[in-house]
């Protein structure tokens, strides 16, 4: 997992992989508060950046996820949000297994959890070892403006850091 700010992206820039950093550089770059909520691609079906509305919930009431063919890359347009996270240490119980349709695994909880804070420009990448529940309350439920950029795992192989 990594953890950053776009305003803060030459700090660490020069050494992401290059699917990471186009998509951090995109978010750096684009106004998606004026953009209509969507899909849109941004390298094909290779790099997908999706926009969306959601209001984040008690963590009670969400699930946490992985994903095996994809590297979520969240970013926070809007509002405060905490994201629970954690190495799937293979040991969480499967809630429900979406892997062929939708690349999405839900856990009933996962083992050893800690939470990240997000504000405004700050986005977090989570690959396919890392456990995250998303839209989880910061103080009250509010309705957040998110972007998830998902990029496949195989373009890492091909891009490895310079």
């Amino acid at each position: 997992m990594l953890f950053g700010n776009v305003h803060t992206l030459q700090d660490m820039a020069g050494w992401l992989p290059e699917p990471i950093r186009i998509a951090v550089e995109h978010l750096r770059d684009t106004d998606f508060l004026a953009m209509p909520v969507g899909n849109y691609e941004l390298r094909g079906q290779d790099i997908v950046v999706q926009v969306f509305d959601v209001t984040t919930r008690v963590i009670e009431q969400t699930r946490p996820e992985v994903h095996r063919k994809h590297i979520d890359v969240q970013f926070l347009c809007r509002g405060h949000e905490r994201i629970g996270v954690a190495v799937d240490t293979g040991n969480n119980k499967v809630a429900e297994d979406l892997l062929e349709q939708r690349d999405l695994l839900f856990y009933e909880a996962m083992e050893d959890e800690s939470t990240l804070t997000m504000r405004p420009g700050n986005f977090a990448v989570f690959f396919p070892t890392d456990v995250h529940r998303p839209a989880c309350v910061d103080g009250e439920p509010e309705r957040v403006r998110k972007v998830v950029i998902k990029i496949r795992t195989a373009l890492l192989a091909a891009h490895p850091p310079s």
